[in-house]
């Protein structure tokens, strides 16, 4: 969570304690059972199990004015509503992660709290990231791969420097006739070399990975890399048109280059596996010849990472070095190195479960997307209904076992969707929260994001792989959720070879207002929404 979110949780919890701002509370619902609910579906299964006896109860939903899920932080009112509560229910994932400080401090110690992720169990799912999604940990560490991929690239002899590329054959194929003329302002930085901080052992997870993933021992594959990594540079200045080397011994080379077109490397397919865009000098006293590689094939505005090939001879000689430099940002502290390179080994290496190296497992929280964990869910939220509320158990066991016929008989028509659709993947151009619903009916997805991901900006390679997608797939349709703006989709689609693609957006339930409660909105009523809009995806 957020230090601002803490900060102003504690700051809540704080006069809390003081007393004196709950001191006058009214008293005329005092007989009623409490029931307070974080997000709607949690309410509104409570709401349909509670039915007739409603009168009996004060049901309360915090989550109420559009704000969702990731970006909530309860008010004062919230938290002395949680704090009399008699059955308090929340998610439990990690955007629910200042729940903890608040039950320290409820007035009514005999509350039952339900936990949607503990009530689930080992059913909940890591929150994984799939082929072609951005991949920041936290929002703020980025992952890269390196010579993993056996991607090459390098410097000349004479610099005895090369940094790996990575390999375009995602199962999409680039032509040359699709890579376009680069600058050497999109790599405009400070970058340092990866070599140095892999001899202080801080990449050592990298190391032992690699060596897991080639069935080499962790001595032969810490040799490999420092073979491939060994770098007299220690660190990369660009600014504009200008690079500027600098060497471990201090020593500094400058010069201004132009474009000067790309060589390219082909695997045994006769695929483009890397490529390398060349630049010459123009004045100064930096190597003539230099090649780059970020593992785009296009103009970009920024870039992660890159690998630098350079010498005096020609263009020709730098494809035939066999080392293999790794240049990333020089903010990056050693553990932001060490992310970066087990992220980039995610995001290349489809073949390899690399997000189980990563140092922070987050749940994925969006259990109720999924109807067979709703009928789980409005069981266990029954059952705390009854033991609080034991003269009306009767009345909550007969609505339950009604809506839990409901969501049953909604789950039999997506299955029934899945099988008569001709399709079997979404693509979205926006967070994915529907893992729970992919995987329910068998579905295959891609996405720009992760369902907890805070970014609202796609890169570059991103938008490529997911337009490259909806063309491999032949999609009709790019979907993003109900607080999208559109504009990853309208971009995915507008670069892809279907600009009559059709956006489609599903509800996520994360959102929903009390006024479209007013207006009749149910849990059962978005689904069959959503069912809709997967039909329509799935043609």
């Amino acid at each position: 969570m957020k230090l601002t979110k803490l900060f102003a949780v504690a700051g809540i919890l704080l006069a809390f304690g003081c007393g004196s701002v709950f001191a006058k509370k009214a008293k005329a619902d005092d007989n009623k059972l409490k029931v307070v609910t974080t997000i709607f579906p949690e309410y509104d299964w409570a709401k349909q199990i509670i039915g007739e006896k409603a009168d009996d109860v004060e049901l309360t939903l915090l989550l109420n004015n559009g704000v969702d899920l990731h970006s909530y932080t309860p008010s004062v009112k919230d938290i002395a509503k949680i704090s009399e509560a008699d059955i308090f229910i929340y998610v439990g994932g990690d955007s629910d992660q200042w729940v903890d400080d608040v039950l320290k401090n409820v007035k009514n110690k005999d509350m039952k709290v339900i936990n949607l992720v503990e009530a689930l169990g080992d059913k909940v799912k890591e929150e994984e990231i799939v082929e072609g999604m951005e991949h920041h940990h936290d929002h703020d560490e980025h992952d890269h791969d390196h010579d993993a991929h056996e991607h090459e690239h390098g410097h000349d002899h004479e610099h005895g420097h090369e940094a790996h590329e990575h390999s375009h054959d995602h199962d999409e194929e680039i032509t040359e006739a699709d890579i376009k003329p680069r600058s050497v302002s999109e790599f405009a930085g400070e970058w340092q070399s990866l070599y140095p901080v892999l001899m202080t052992g801080a990449l050592d997870e990298y190391v032992e990975f690699q060596a897991e993933k080639k069935s080499i021992s962790v001595k032969d594959s810490r040799a490999e890399i420092e073979a491939k990594w060994n770098c007299r540079i220690k660190t990369i200045k660009i600014k504009g048109d200008e690079i500027t080397l600098i060497y471990d011994n201090g020593k500094k080379e400058s010069g201004s280059y132009k474009y000067a077109g790309f060589a390219t490397k082909k695997n045994d397919q006769g695929k483009i596996s890397s490529i390398r865009h060349k630049f010459s000098l123009v004045k100064g006293n930096g190597p003539k010849y230099v090649m780059l590689n970020d593992h785009g094939y296009k103009p970009v505005k920024s870039v992660e990472h890159f690998h630098i090939y350079f010498g005096n001879n020609n263009f020709d000689e730098l494809l035939t070095t066999k080392s293999n430099p790794f240049f990333v940002d020089s903010k990056l502290d050693a553990k932001g190195c060490l992310a970066n390179v087990m992220g980039h080994e995610k995001g290349h290496d489809h073949g390899h479960e690399a997000h189980e190296h990563e140092h922070h497992h987050e749940k994925d929280e969006h259990v109720w997307l999924s109807l067979r964990f709703a009928q789980t869910l409005s069981s266990v939220i029954c059952d705390a209904l009854c033991e609080k509320d034991g003269k009306n158990a009767a009345a909550y066991k007969a609505n339950l076992a009604a809506y839990n016929k409901k969501l049953a008989d909604l789950d039999a028509k997506y299955i029934a969707a899945v099988k008569a659709g001709s399709k079997d993947t979404l693509l979205f151009g926006d967070r994915f929260p529907f893992r729970y619903m992919v995987e329910d009916y068998g579905l295959k997805y891609y996405a720009a994001f992760t369902g907890c991901s805070a970014e609202s900006e796609a890169s570059f390679n991103t938008i490529v792989f997911l337009s490259e997608k909806v063309n491999e797939l032949k999609l009709q349709s790019v979907c993003q959720i109900e607080s999208g703006n559109g504009k990853i989709a309208k971009t995915i689609i507008s670069n892809s070879n279907n600009k009559k693609a059709k956006i489609l957006t599903f509800d996520s339930l994360q959102s929903t207002t009390a006024k479209q409660i007013k207006k009749g909105a149910t849990y059962i009523g978005a689904m069959g929404k959503n069912l809709e809009v997967l039909e329509e995806a799935l043609k």
